[in-house]
Formats: structure tokens, C-alpha cells, sequence
């Protein structure tokens, strides 16, 4: 674990004169303390306090993983037949601590646990750790950045496999099961999100579902994938040609292209984020496709897939050194079919840097 994390989180604490913070997401757990497990239904958490150690909430099942993680602190397990809401209630006890307010993940706290914790600290108030969070999540360091690298090479090699193994008949499950497959022979569990494949019209959905449709002569093909490196995801997208494909879908493709170079050549140190999806969102309109490019320009990226920033038209926040994030402009007409691509960008002390590199001039594959 980075222990300066932790030291950030508590001096938050102190300054905000909270007697406690409880997060219970997984990546905001990892983030804070190393550990990263997929608990399920089953409470994991970590309490933080302004005077005092912290300690991980897990199951019992997962002690010795925290153990290995690097946590040097108080651990509170629990098995299935306990209620770790009591376990924690008789921890904060054991510590004399009073608690009488208390920053919790408003957004990820469903209402059962919410009602859990007030049962436990009927006399608290609630504040947000969301935006602190977000705060710290924002900015990588180095290590982070070597492994978002790393993440972003495998993507790259995922779309290569894909476009590989386009062929007539082939379905898009598939080229998602053959991706998927050479990932995991390169010791990738886990994907960022549900690889996906899609071609002719169906790529005319920005959030399309791989099926038993075959790529034919004349269809576009559409790759979004991305993998979980040590806790971190990376995410890309391509579209290539398959056969003899129409102008109106090269142009499309061009416009695509032409965008997302703009907004990439418009990523720098102290740029508004929202210039930057106005940027690619004014070429696609002087071309005639705007009420077709029908998302953000993108979103952080990080140990979430989707995390913030949002990359939206309207956000003010500027670029600064450490963030990471993705540009991926898209065009989806339907009955004819959609382009988008994407890159995940660092931002570097002058500039930017690309870390997924695979090409984006239209590839045309043989039918």
C-alpha cells in the first residue's frame, strides 16, 4: 500500500472535522489501501478516522489476501453467519471513538446499508467522500502510469487479434471469444467491461450487443475492448472495412478520423475539457453528422473504466499533468452503420502521450 494515500485521507478528516469515513467501493478501497478483491454481495470496507488507525471491513475468506496486499493495519472479519455491521459497531466501541459524523460513498451506498449505518451511528450525520476521492484518484503517479501503459499495449494487441481473425461468416461472438481467448494465454482475467464486436448496421449502436451476426463483404466492423492490469483498466476502440465498403462509409470513417486527431491535437496542459469535446464535435458538425455523434468526446480512465473527469462539452475543468483519460469520437447512422474511435491519453508536463498506438488510418480487410 502507498501509505501517503492514507495520510491525504486523514488530513481530510482533520480538516473537515469528520469523525470518520467508511468507503465500501471496491476501487476506492484499492486505491487507499492496495487490496483489491470483488466482494459480491458481502460488505467490504475501510474506516478511516482523523486520530486514529484505520482497518479494513472483509469476510474472513479474504483476511489472509489483505495480509499479502501490504494493509499493516487492523483487519475486521467476519464469517457468513455474522452481521459485520455489528462487527463494526463493536470495533468503533473497543476504540472509544464517537462518532458524530461521517463520510460515506453517497453514490454507492445503497439504501439497506445506509439504514445498516445509521442503525450503528443513529446519532451521525452523513458527508460525502466522493468528490475527495475523485480528488485524489485524479492525478496518477508513476507507477500507475507504467501499468496503464502496460494495459493499453494489450488492448492494442486485442484489437489486432480481432481484425485478424476477420473473415466471411465469422460471427462477432466469436471474434469476442478469440480476443478474449489470446488475452487471458497472456495472463489477462478480466476484461474492463464486455469486450465488444459488431458489425454492419449494428455498429450504428455506441453500446451495441455482440450476437450470432456474421461480418460479410461491405461491413463495417466495429472493436471496443479493454483490459485489467493490477487494478487498472485501459480502453480502445477501432473500426475497420471489410470488402468492398461504400463512400458514404469511408467518409464517415474520415470524419471520424479527422475529428479525434483534433481533439488529440488539442489535449494540452491548462485546456478546458469542454474545449476539447467541442473540438471534435464542430468537425463532425461542418460536416453534416453532428445530430449523429451522440455521446461525450469520452471519460477518465484509471482504476475504474469510466471514471472522472467527464469529458463532456460543458465541463471547465482544465488538463493537468497525471490525468488520463480517453478521446473517442464517434458517428453511428443508423441503416448505414457507426465509426467511433479511441485512444487513452496521458497528459505529460508539456503535452500529451498516446498509450494506445494501434493505427487508425481505415484498414480494409480482404473479404
Amino acid at each position: 500500500m502507498k501509505e501517503y494515500r492514507l495520510h491525504q485521507l486523514v488530513e481530510w478528516l482533520k480538516d473537515e472535522d469528520l469523525s470518520a469515513c467508511f468507503l465500501t467501493s471496491t476501487p476506492n478501497v484499492f486505491y487507499i489501501s492496495g487490496f483489491y478483491t470483488n466482494p459480491h454481495e458481502r460488505l467490504l470496507g475501510l474506516l478511516a478516522f482523523p486520530n486514529s488507525k484505520p482497518a479494513i471491513v472483509c469476510p474472513n475468506m479474504e483476511v489472509t489476501q489483505v495480509k499479502k496486499s501490504g494493509w499493516k493495519f487492523d483487519i475486521v472479519g467476519y464469517d457468513d453467519t455474522d452481521d459485520p455491521w455489528q462487527k463494526v459497531q463493536e470495533y468503533i466501541t473497543r476504540l472509544g471513538l464517537s462518532i458524530d459524523k461521517i463520510a460515506v460513498e453517497q453514490e454507492h451506498m445503497s439504501i439497506a446499508r445506509l439504514h445498516k449505518l445509521q442503525g450503528i451511528f443513529p446519532d451521525a450525520s452523513l458527508a460525502s467522500a466522493e468528490d475527495k476521492m475523485f480528488q485524489l484518484r485524479l492525478i496518477k503517479d508513476e507507477e500507475e502510469i507504467s501499468i496503464l501503459r502496460e494495459a493499453a499495449k494489450l488492448a492494442d494487441f486485442g484489437v489486432e487479434v480481432g481484425v485478424h481473425h476477420l473473415k466471411n461468416g465469422v460471427t462477432e461472438q466469436e471474434l469476442v471469444a478469440v480476443i478474449e481467448y489470446e488475452l487471458k494465454k497472456k495472463g489477462i482475467s478480466q476484461m474492463s467491461f464486455s469486450t465488444m464486436a459488431l458489425t454492419g448496421e449494428k455498429t450504428a449502436a455506441p453500446h451495441g450487443k455482440p450476437g450470432l451476426d456474421t461480418v460479410k463483404d461491405g461491413d463495417l466492423v466495429l472493436f471496443d475492448l479493454g483490459v485489467v492490469l493490477n487494478g487498472y483498466c485501459s480502453d480502445i476502440t477501432r473500426t475497420v472495412a471489410f470488402g468492398n465498403v461504400n463512400e458514404k462509409q469511408q467518409e464517415i470513417y474520415e470524419t471520424v478520423l479527422k475529428a479525434q486527431l483534433a481533439a488529440v491535437e488539442a489535449c494540452k496542459p491548462g485546456v478546458e475539457i469542454g474545449q476539447i469535446d467541442r473540438t471534435a464535435r464542430s468537425v463532425i458538425t461542418d460536416h453534416g453528422y453532428g445530430e449523429f455523434f451522440t455521446h461525450r468526446i469520452g471519460h477518465g480512465l484509471g482504476i475504474e473504466v469510466h471514471e472522472y473527469p467527464s469529458m463532456n462539452a460543458t465541463n471547465t475543468m482544465t488538463l493537468q499533468k497525471g490525468m488520463t483519460f480517453t478521446i473517442e469520437p464517434g458517428i453511428y447512422k443508423p441503416g448505414v452503420g457507426g465509426v467511433r474511435i479511441e485512444d487513452d491519453i496521458l497528459v505529460t508536463e508539456s503535452g500529451i502521450e498516446l498509450l494506445t498506438s494501434y493505427p487508425k488510418d481505415l484498414k480494409i480487410i480482404k473479404a
